[in-house]
C-alpha cells in the first residue's frame, strides 16, 4: 500500500503495533505498508533493541572516520588563519605540512569548509553591476545597422607609455572604421574618435560594446556620458552581457588578428604604434580577403551611412502620451510636487515618463527605458523623494 498522509515516525509506530498484534507474515505486513522486508526487519530489530526510540531517524555519520581531520589539525588551521589574516587554503596546506609532517594534510576543500564552519570566511560582496538591457539584440542585415566598439587590451610601447587602442568596426561588412591608440579610456578622447568617424562615415543605428568605461556606468540604464551623447544623436547603445565576449565575437576575432599583426613586439612610441594601426586598417579593409565574406574584402561590402552627422544635437522626441520632464542641476525631475532622482549624467536633458499600471511609471531617455518607479512609494514620507529603480 502507498504511504498514507502521516509522518514517517507515526508510520513506523503503526507498523510495529500491527507487527505485535497481527498474525500476518512479515512479507504480507511489509506489502501492506509498501516497504521492503529488509526495512521491516530493520525496524523490528531497532524496536527490540531500544524500544520506540530506536525507530527515530539515525545519524548517517560514521562513528569512526579514518579520514576525519584531527582536532589538533583543525585547531592549527584556525590559529594560522587568525594569525596570518586572509591566507588561502593552498598556502595553509603548505604550512600544515611543515607543522604536521606525519599527518595526512586535509584538502583545500576541507580546509575551506573548516574555515567556513569557524566563521572565518567572509561572503563575497555583491557586485553592483551595470544594469543590463532587457531587449535581445536585433538582427543585422546591412552596413551601418550596427557598429561594434571596444578597447583592445592596453599595453606599453617600448618607451614605457601606455597605449589603449580604441577599435570601431561595422558589424555587417567587418569594415574596420577606426583603430586609434589613446592614453586612456576617458570620455573626451573617446568622443573625439567617434566624432571623427561619424563625420567621415555617417551615423549607425546602433553601437554594441561591453560594460566597461567609457561605454557604460552604474547609473540608471547603464548610461554613461558617451552613451548619452549617442542617444541624443539617435543611436541606440547595446551592451553585451558580462562575461559573454562571444556576443561581440566578430570584434573579438578582429582583435586577435590585430594583436598578432601590430603588437608583437610593440612599437617604440605611441605615434609609431599609431602608424602600425593605420597600416593594419588599410590591409584589413582593402587587401586581406575574409573567409566569412566569401574571400572578398570588407571595403567591397561597406557603404557609408545615409544619416549624416548633425552640427547641432537634435531634440529628443517622445510619444504624445508621455509626461516630459527636464532634469535639474541635481539630477532630479520635479513631478507633481515630488522629487525623483534620475541621474546626474542627465542634467539639463529631458526624459519621458509613461504610466504602465496603476501608479507604476516607466522612465525613458530617448528610445531607451532607463528605470521604473512606483508613486505609491512616496506616500507617507516627510520628504516626497524617490530614486527610480534600475531595469
Amino acid at each position: 500500500m502507498p504511504w498514507r498522509e502521516v509522518k514517517p515516525m507515526d508510520e513506523k509506530v503503526l507498523f510495529i503495533a500491527d507487527y505485535l498484534r497481527s498474525d500476518d507474515s512479515m512479507t504480507m505486513l511489509c506489502q501492506r505498508y509498501g516497504i521492503s522486508r529488509k526495512t521491516g526487519y530493520k525496524w523490528v530489530n531497532r524496536y527490540h533493541a531500544k524500544g520506540m526510540d530506536g525507530l527515530r531517524e539515525q545519524s548517517r555519520e560514521p562513528q569512526n572516520s579514518p579520514t576525519k581531520t584531527p582536532y589538533v589539525v583543525r585547531k592549527a588551521i584556525v590559529e594560522i588563519r587568525k594569525k596570518r589574516g586572509r591566507i588561502g587554503a593552498k598556502k595553509l596546506r603548505v604550512l600544515l605540512a611543515k607543522q604536521f609532517p606525519e599527518e595526512l594534510i586535509p584538502s583545500k576543500t576541507t580546509i575551506n569548509n573548516i574555515l567556513t564552519q569557524e566563521g572565518l570566511v567572509l561572503p563575497n560582496k555583491k557586485r553592483n553591476r551595470v544594469s543590463p538591457y532587457a531587449q535581445p539584440f536585433a538582427p543585422v542585415n546591412a552596413p551601418n545597422e550596427l557598429w561594434s566598439a571596444d578597447f583592445k587590451g592596453q599595453f606599453k610601447t617600448r618607451n614605457g607609455r601606455w597605449c589603449y587602442p580604441l577599435t570601431v568596426m561595422d558589424h555587417d561588412s567587418r569594415f574596420l572604421l577606426g583603430c586609434e591608440g589613446l592614453d586612456g579610456t576617458r570620455f573626451r578622447e573617446s568622443k573625439a574618435v567617434f566624432e571623427q568617424l561619424f563625420r567621415e562615415y555617417g551615423l549607425p543605428h546602433r553601437v554594441r560594446t561591453d560594460n566597461g568605461v567609457p561605454f557604460a556606468s552604474r547609473a540608471a540604464g547603464g548610461l554613461s556620458s558617451l552613451s548619452v551623447w549617442w542617444i541624443r544623436l539617435g543611436i541606440m547603445p547595446e551592451r553585451i552581457k558580462p562575461g559573454r565576449p562571444q556576443q561581440n565575437g566578430r570584434h573579438e576575432r578582429m582583435h586577435r588578428t590585430l594583436k598578432q599583426a601590430v603588437t608583437r613586439p610593440p612599437a617604440a612610441s605611441r605615434s609609431a604604434q599609431q602608424k602600425r594601426f593605420d597600416e593594419f586598417c588599410q590591409d584589413y579593409n582593402y587587401e586581406r580577403p575574409h573567409e566569412a565574406l566569401n574571400q572578398s574584402t570588407p571595403a567591397s561590402r561597406y557603404r557609408p551611412s545615409l544619416k549624416p552627422y548633425p552640427e547641432k544635437l537634435p531634440e529628443l522626441e517622445y510619444p504624445s502620451y508621455f509626461e516630459i520632464k527636464k532634469i535639474s542641476s541635481h539630477g532630479i525631475a520635479y513631478w507633481r510636487g515630488r522629487y525623483i532622482y534620475i541621474s546626474h549624467l542627465l542634467i539639463g536633458e529631458t526624459i519621458g515618463m509613461s504610466e504602465v499600471d496603476d501608479g507604476i511609471w516607466d522612465v525613458y531617455f530617448g528610445h531607451l527605458r532607463i528605470g521604473i518607479f512606483d508613486e505609491r512609494d512616496m506616500k507617507g514620507r516627510s520628504v516626497p523623494y524617490i530614486t527610480i529603480k534600475k531595469v
